[in-house]
């Protein structure tokens, strides 16, 4: 009888730690700081290197494609990012950003991005499919329109 039970203590014992490591597996691999820019940039040091999602705002007219050798544009976006749109004529905490993929129709001047990738000695290296344009709110012209007629 003790041996049964001794049979039933190890295959949970086995049981809880493989649950237990696939938790801390996914739990870690998974994990992405969420920061804006002026929160990474004046401690590049410590961000550079760590998976992260980066908040901010496109610099109006920061926005260049790149050729190939042939003159061709391609898919390769260089631009900067601010975390407050307000301060695009002031100097700020500003990240070159870099991306090589399609981008959605929402991303120009100005949109408010999210970005998912590293912080490099170069600036932010964009992942696949890392950019995120968020649409401005369909409450926004509506609120814009009532403060004009008030």
């Amino acid at each position: 009888m003790a041996h049964r039970y001794i049979k039933i203590a190890l295959t949970a014992s086995v049981l809880v730690l493989a649950f237990a490591g696939m938790l801390w597996s996914t739990l870690r691999e998974g994990a992405e700081y969420y920061k804006n820019v002026d929160e990474v940039i004046p401690q590049a040091q410590q961000w550079a290197g760590k998976q992260m999602q980066l908040h901010g705002y496109v610099v109006p007219k920061s926005i260049k494609r790149r050729r190939d050798a042939s003159g061709n544009i391609t898919l390769d976006y260089i631009f900067k990012v601010q975390n407050n749109p307000a301060r695009f004529s002031e100097p700020g905490n500003v990240v070159d950003a870099s991306y090589n993929g399609i981008v959605p129709d929402t991303f120009k001047d100005e949109a408010e991005v999210v970005l998912k990738g590293k912080l490099t000695p170069t600036g932010f290296k964009t992942d696949p499919n890392g950019v995120m344009a968020k649409c401005p709110s369909k409450y926004e012209a509506a609120e814009k329109s009532a403060l004009a007629g008030t």
